[in-house]
């Protein structure tokens, strides 16, 4: 069996550890890989490379994708999608292995209703695929959001600040809950649940009348004020697969919680930094099992499936079932969070 490997939408770290997997368990079982460059782009324009052991040969701990990405949506057109269908024709593709998030897993879900074998693995760092509890990426994006506000909290608290900090989350605020739990935020506001200035600001007022000089909010980047009736954008360009472009919240709290309560305010959009760099043991882990799980049902002939989570097993569901809706924030969990609010 041939299989073609590819990486699409945004990066993260886990992306090489499934690249890694993928293809060792596949040679054991006699499989040959085409690593397909830039997401789906790649097989657009006929860009692939061969997967050996020798390629895959330090990967476990490396960020990013030895693949490269891209956000190409193959399925826009009809012309591209007639050469998307005969390139995979021409390359002699048994199968394809397509990991990323809701984007790319929609078009591996098309494809395989077209007739083309896929199969998905879950990947992205908002953690908001539905039919997984946790997608790889996601633990380590956490990690580097709690090590971000430890260390802005010994700066905020010795200029008496209040401090907003911008994480990712476009439909989804688990980042921002898992982060700002972890790092003891003072207020978590996520796009599930439009936020009120006037409760912002009064967070802030109360701390410094209880004798807090200092106070940390944890902002998703898709989360919006009330009176704004929807996100915060940086342009209205959209990309290929219709998304507008985010940022911008953070400074628009920053400037309104100074204007209002008088207290110095700055913010900080910690945006790739979240991407980057080695993944944890967790998500090397969660990452390596996916990646086995995922060539193993190549082999065995299953597709239009993805791999996922479920409790401590790993599990395949529909690839039309993972991608027919957004996990949002559970809100029993952001129950506990607004527990330690102010």
């Amino acid at each position: 069996m041939y299989v073609g490997v590819l990486t699409g939408g945004g990066d993260c770290p886990g992306l090489n550890a499934v690249i890694r997997a993928v293809v060792r368990r596949g040679l054991q079982l006699g499989m040959k890989f085409a690593g397909i460059r830039d997401g789906w782009k790649g097989l657009l324009e006929l860009s692939v490379a061969p997967l050996t052991r020798e390629s895959i040969s330090g990967l476990l701990p490396r960020g990013g994708t030895i693949l490269g990405t891209s956000r190409t949506n193959p399925l826009k057109n009809k012309e591209d999608t007639e050469k998307l269908t005969t390139n995979i024709k021409k390359l002699g593709l048994d199968c394809i292995i397509a990991i990323g998030g809701d984007d790319t897993l929609g078009v591996a879900t098309k494809l395989y209703k077209m007739g083309i074998n896929t199969v998905g693995v879950p990947k992205t760092i908002d953690n908001d695929l539905s039919a997984t509890d946790f997608t790889f990426g996601f633990d380590t994006a956490v990690s580097i959001v709690t090590e971000a506000l430890d260390r802005l909290h010994t700066t905020t608290e010795a200029h008496h600040r209040v401090m907003v900090v911008e994480v990712m989350g476009r439909h989804a605020g688990w980042i921002a809950v898992y982060g700002g739990l972890a790092g003891g935020a003072d207020l978590i506001l996520i796009p599930e649940k439009p936020f009120n200035m006037d409760e912002v600001c009064g967070v802030v007022r109360k701390r410094r009348n209880e004798g807090k000089n200092f106070s940390i909010i944890v902002v998703a980047e898709g989360a919006y004020p009330e009176e704004a009736g929807g996100m915060i954008t940086k342009d209205t360009e959209l990309d290929a697969f219709g998304h507008v472009r985010l940022g911008g919240v953070g400074e628009f709290l920053a400037k309104e919680i100074e204007a209002r309560t008088g207290i110095e305010t700055r913010h900080v959009v910690l945006g790739h930094l979240q991407r980057g760099g080695s993944p944890t043991a967790f998500d090397r882990i969660l990452a390596t099992r996916y990646g086995v799980r995922a060539v193993e049902l190549a082999h065995e002939g299953k597709f239009g499936r993805m791999v996922a989570l479920r409790g401590n097993q790993i599990v395949d569901v529909s690839l039309e079932e993972a991608t027919g809706e957004t996990k949002t924030v559970n809100q029993e969990l952001y129950r506990i969070a607004s527990i330690f609010f102010g």
